[in-house]
């Protein structure tokens, strides 16, 4: 059963007929439950309540209840939750390789994306290994889709557009990408864009078009220019210690669980990316493409924040990036 207020009455389970508490799975998430990645957990929910014949009680905050993104790996991996949603790029402070898909037009496509994303994949692998040792580790990936540049009276297609900017940003690369681009850098967490927008604290967005739509964006910033110039990857994480203590049995439906949740998102992303671009314009946005004349101007300025993540990463993060090259 779904709940939103903590201190929810703890539900029952029938386990070999006799009537046990149900484990609680308590589940962080900084967006509203009905964006996608909120979508994505009540089927997720469904799906663990239903093989685990309640034995595991699922409960979703969601719209950043309990923690900000930026707070959540913290909070896994120290066991005040069970598990949190965070974008991949709040790891980088102890896993430097995460970065790799925020390294400017490098996984600019759907096949690019899915083969470094895959299971078993050279990056996939070195990514979830490095946020293990965090005291949480990863449980499925949720798709988040491109990078996009929001603004007001006018798109950001070039380097140039963005010289003395303050810009919204939700990583450190992508705040070394900015700066690259001579504009200003502030990191402010996905659940407050919407008031730092509205308030002018900064000039530029960079999101998501989908929480353009679920946060609807479209109030307070009226263009958007299509950069797709890194892949937004959000993560399911759950506590180590909390994983290891449940049975074989139950650790196995939950990850079957995760597999078909996982599954679904990835392959609506084109869809609900599509969906969110004509909500935008149904509500006033104007939506900008780059050309190659563009694209070549935000590349070219790109270089040092290549450098920057191979000085961070050292040779794990070279062997990850080209891997993600490939």
């Amino acid at each position: 059963m779904l709940k939103h207020m903590v201190g929810a009455a703890l539900g029952l389970a029938m386990i070999g007929g006799a009537a046990q508490a149900a484990e609680k799975m308590r589940i962080s998430l900084q967006l509203p439950l009905k964006s996608h990645l909120g979508q994505n957990l009540l089927m997720f929910e469904k799906e663990v309540e239903e093989r685990t014949g309640g034995a595991i009680d699922v409960e979703i905050y969601d719209s950043a209840t309990l923690y900000k993104d930026k707070e959540v790996p913290a909070a896994v991996g120290s066991g005040a939750i069970e598990a949190g949603v965070a974008s991949l790029t709040r790891y980088v402070g102890d896993a430097p390789v995460v970065d790799v898909f925020y390294m400017p037009f490098l996984l600019n496509s759907e096949d690019k994306v899915r083969a470094a994303v895959a299971e078993g994949s050279p990056v996939r692998m070195a990514i979830e290994e490095e946020v293990a040792k965090t005291g949480g580790q990863i449980l499925y990936w949720q798709a988040y889709g491109g990078a996009i540049m929001l603004s007001n009276g006018g798109p950001i297609k070039t380097p140039e557009d963005m010289k003395g900017k303050k810009v919204r940003v939700f990583g450190k690369t992508l705040g070394d990408f900015v700066s690259a681009a001579g504009g200003a850098p502030t990191l402010i967490s996905g659940s407050e864009q919407y008031l730092a927008y509205q308030r002018g604290t900064v000039d530029v967005g960079m999101t998501g078009v989908s929480g353009v739509k679920s946060r609807k964006l479209w109030e307070v910033m009226d263009t958007i220019t299509v950069t797709n110039h890194a892949d937004i990857e959000f993560v399911v994480v759950v506590n180590s210690d909390w994983w290891n203590g449940l049975s074989d049995e139950i650790r196995g439906h939950i990850t079957e669980a995760a597999v078909v949740a996982q599954a679904d998102v990835r392959d609506r992303m084109a869809q609900i990316e599509a969906d969110a671009y004509a909500a935008a314009k149904e509500n006033g946005m104007t939506i900008v493409e780059l050309s190659d004349e563009d694209l070549a101007a935000w590349k070219a300025v790109a270089q040092p924040v290549y450098d920057a993540y191979l000085e961070a990463a050292g040779d794990a993060g070279k062997a990850v990036l080209d891997a993600a090259s490939q």
